[in-house]
């Protein structure tokens, strides 16, 4: 099922996809997504291939995942409007848009994260099923206001000594910093509205 045609990579032996921007650039909705997925369950499927191409347009605010198929959480936070998602699991906290660029080339992952690739592997071993739920907190568009990588202490905190000598060097990056908090607490307040809700249909489900 090709539930998008929008693509960055721009591979030279595909006709198929469409850079974003484009008109003929689509994506299915999930109500068109279900009803073929249950066209191929009525006809005897026992698998499907989703397929589909990279899509960096993921505004502030989305709520993403990905899930075991045994997890029980799909069909809820597709109700929630929150979107499926491949992740790339990262060491170095993203910066530039440039960066950001190349990893979505390089990975063909949809959101690039720094922790959820252990947990799962564990759960995988230990025959749990999990899901990573997360929130885009800076759009592919964005640059953020510091290196973060170059802030952190040896257990991925912040060095708040380090973080005020980076201020004080660069004064302006404060109103910058103050904009970026302000997105961010945006972000967590939507993926806490997705995961309350999501907790209160499984506990009442």
């Amino acid at each position: 099922i090709n539930y998008t045609n929008v693509c960055t990579t721009s591979c030279r032996f595909c006709a198929f996809y469409r850079p974003v921007g484009h008109p003929e650039g689509y994506v299915l909705s999930r109500d068109v997504l279900r009803t073929k997925l249950q066209e191929v369950k009525d006809a005897g499927g026992v698998q499907i291939l989703l397929q589909g191409g990279l899509n960096p347009d993921l505004p502030l605010g989305t709520v993403v995942f990905d899930h075991d198929y045994n997890a029980g959480v799909s069909d809820v936070l597709a109700d929630l409007g929150a979107v499926p998602a491949r992740f790339h699991c990262s060491r170095r906290v993203a910066i530039t848009t440039a960066e950001k660029r190349a990893l979505w080339e390089s990975t063909g992952a949809d959101a690039v994260e720094m922790e959820s690739a252990v947990i799962r592997n564990l759960c995988r071993e230990w025959k749990i099923p999990s899901a990573t739920i997360r929130v885009i907190s800076d759009t592919a568009q964005d640059d953020l206001p510091l290196d973060f990588n170059a802030l952190m202490t040896s257990d991925d905190r912040i060095h708040y000594g380090k973080l005020a000598l980076a201020i004080l060097a660069s004064p302006r990056k404060v109103s910058q910093l103050i904009a970026f908090q302000r997105q961010t607490m945006t972000a967590a307040r939507e993926l806490g509205r997705v995961l309350n809700e999501l907790f209160s249909a499984r506990l009442h489900g």
